[in-house]
């Protein structure tokens, strides 16, 4: 009877092609190093999203690195400021196998997690518990604060303008009456000019009554 053997390598990646993800998550396991297996007393751990990893070979050998993304199919991940540059200069994330890596921090803030450890979450630190690591004292009063009404500067309250300052009705009528004087002065004392072309009128000149005698007076 002819066949492959169970051995062979076309059944094995058959096998893996067609592997449940439960049997996928197994495959993905990390051996912890050597500080987490004394704690947790276990020797390796299916990776998450969240873990901190090192990697041991490769040109980012002896990074420390935090994993950004678990692809089950592929049985890679994806790790922060690990990326390979295509051929338009673009920085793309590089997939890194699950056997060049060892795991340095782990992410607990799922309560399962937690439990298969036999740890309570007192135990943890807030890194392990995925809490962002809080403000150092002193930051609030090194941060500006905005001026309050009192500490105005003296000048600009001078310079503000007052209500008294501000023009009436009145006054606005007083300003159009007296520009329209004006304009009138003005043109009474500029007579208007002939227009261009015309020939000036002189005016007829009254004629002088006569000192003669009248011609019938008697002598």
């Amino acid at each position: 009877m002819s066949g492959a053997s169970p051995s062979s390598s076309r059944r094995q990646r058959r096998a893996l092609y067609n592997a449940h993800t439960a049997k996928r998550r197994r495959l993905m396991s990390v051996p912890l190093s050597k500080d987490l297996r004394a704690r947790f007393h276990r020797r390796a751990l299916p990776l998450r999203k969240g873990d901190t990893v090192r990697i041991l070979e490769g040109s980012y050998e002896g990074r420390e690195e935090r994993v950004a993304k678990v692809d089950r199919r592929a049985l890679a991940v994806t790790l922060d400021n690990v990326t390979s540059k295509t051929g338009e200069s673009k920085q793309t994330p590089l997939p890194v196998r699950t056997g060049s890596l060892v795991l340095v921090h782990l992410n607990l803030a799922d309560p399962w997690r937690r439990r298969r450890l036999n740890v309570t979450e007192a135990e943890l630190t807030p890194e392990e518990l995925g809490i962002p690591p809080s403000e150092p004292e002193g930051t609030e009063a090194m941060a500006p604060t905005a001026p309050t009404p009192s500490e105005t500067p003296t000048t600009e309250k001078e310079n503000a303008p007052t209500p008294d300052d501000e023009p009436t009705l009145e006054d606005l009528l007083d300003d159009e009456d007296e520009d329209d004087d004006e304009n009138e002065d003005d043109e009474e004392e500029d007579p208007p000019m002939p227009p261009k072309g015309s020939v000036p009128t002189r005016r007829r000149a009254k004629p002088k009554a006569s000192s003669s005698p009248s011609s019938g007076g008697g002598a």
